[in-house]
């Protein structure tokens, strides 16, 4: 793809994307921290705070932590080696064209789903910061709209605003932390009784892991753009340790202090409306990567259905107003349940994903050849009934069984019945050979 076309936004969305578009450290970084320094997971930390001692709600968010770490980073790996999106790389790594277009459907209904819902935070900190003047329902087109002129110019864009939102963000937070420990003893905060109903760590591990399951698996999204494997890696990390443990424990001790888990509460106690708005704007962040992964989704789908090779930077301006308008006329509220059913489908993925790329190897030969070309492979892999069965296995165990972590359980489940599918199938041709 040509470089022009990247230059309006493109961002390789339907091929790979070559060394000399690669990213810095900090590039990669700086999103990946933004995806997880936002409301959403202060707003978990929050939860956990109220429900929890400190000690437990540390041992739950590093059980968390691993899981996500562990997939993001496998997943990553293989955006940069590829360079390729997770819908695109969904084609030769076990779904083949069909099967990737069902999981590009997914992503993106659930993506812009998501983006509609975290929309409706960002514009009521608006009207909370305008004390009422400024009313919902224009505020709404303002962020969400907002919000898509940004993601229309592709992977720069987003690092630039992360590079803005992040620090705002975490001076907010440490301007909030500073307040809490000159009137509270820390000492005492981490042994403090929480105020609201409890909350056992397997459940909170499981909101930890499932709360991010599908950031880590859409990884490839973002990490495509690195340099290396060794990239991904402090990528994911760094990433993990700001976002997911900072913000998570901190969020823990302003809870365990304020004794609400009302997030907006916390801060305006600790630091003040304005720090209080600066954390709700932080979904900004999140609803970049959010509308960005939809985009790449979308764009994959038509390739893939109808040939047609859309321009990222126009899909992603009609989903943009597409879910802004969703938001807008609150139907989003209706379906939240129906968007957390579409990450339960996810997870299973990254398993078959895993399986076939780094141990089956069913379409390395391909990827390997296309690679040195710089192409895609010119054909992809068949949606076969094992991936099927382990998709539909890893989901329904993810769905029904409540024991340990559902989403891990479904990548766990899925990833092991391709695994022996995919030995079944391969000693049934050697043996028939």
């Amino acid at each position: 793809m040509s470089a022009a076309k990247n230059a309006i936004g493109d961002d390789f969305s339907l091929s790979r994307v070559p060394q000399s578009a690669r990213k810095s450290l900090w590039s990669i970084t700086i999103i990946r921290v933004g995806a997880f320094a936002t409301i959403s997971q202060f707003i978990l930390g929050a939860t956990m705070g109220y429900g929890m001692t400190f000690t437990d709600a540390l041992i739950a968010t590093f059980f968390g932590s691993i899981i996500l770490q562990v997939v993001g980073f496998l997943l990553g790996y293989i955006g940069v080696r590829e360079g390729l999106s997770t819908s695109l790389l969904t084609r030769w790594a076990g779904f083949g064209k069909h099967g990737g277009t069902i999981f590009s459907i997914i992503i993106a209904i659930s993506c812009i789903g998501w983006f509609g819902v975290q929309n409706t935070i960002f514009a009521s900190g608006l009207v909370e910061a305008s004390n009422g003047k400024l009313p919902l329902i224009p505020a709404m087109f303002l962020t969400g709209l907002s919000v898509t002129f940004l993601v229309i110019f592709g992977f720069k864009l987003l690092s630039i605003t992360a590079a803005i939102a992040v620090p705002a963000f975490l001076l907010a937070v440490s301007a909030g932390v500073f307040s809490v420990f000159r009137e509270t003893s820390l000492s005492e905060l981490f042994s403090a009784a929480p105020a609201g109903e409890p909350l056992s760590i397997g459940v909170a591990s499981t909101m930890i892991a499932g709360g991010f399951i599908v950031g880590a698996i859409i990884t490839p999204d973002i990490s495509r753009f690195a340099r290396s494997g060794k990239d991904v890696f402090w990528m994911t990390t760094i990433g993990l340790i700001i976002g997911e443990l900072g913000i998570n424990m901190i969020a823990v001790l302003l809870a365990l202090a304020a004794r609400t888990n009302d997030v907006v509460s916390i801060m305006v106690q600790a630091s003040g409306v304005i720090a209080a708005l600066v954390v709700v704007f932080s979904t900004i962040k999140i609803n970049n990567v959010n509308l960005y992964a939809a985009s790449l989704s979308v764009t994959s789908i038509f390739d893939s259905v109808f040939n047609l090779r859309l321009g990222r930077a126009k899909v992603t301006l009609v989903i943009g107003i597409i879910g802004t308008v969703l938001s807008a006329i609150g139907i989003l509220n209706y379906f939240i349940d129906f968007l957390v059913v579409l990450g339960v489908l996810v997870p299973p993925v990254a398993g078959i994903i895993i399986i076939d790329y780094f141990i089956l190897k069913t379409s390395r030969q391909v990827l390997d050849e296309s690679r040195e070309r710089g192409e895609l492979p010119s054909v992809a892999g068949r949606l076969s009934p094992i991936t099927i069965i382990a998709w539909a296995s890893g989901f329904l165990v993810g769905y029904f069984v409540t024991w340990g972590i559902p989403s891990l359980n479904a990548l766990f489940v899925s990833g092991v019945i391709y695994y022996i599918g995919g030995l079944v199938v391969r000693t049934r041709s050697v043996a028939i050979s």
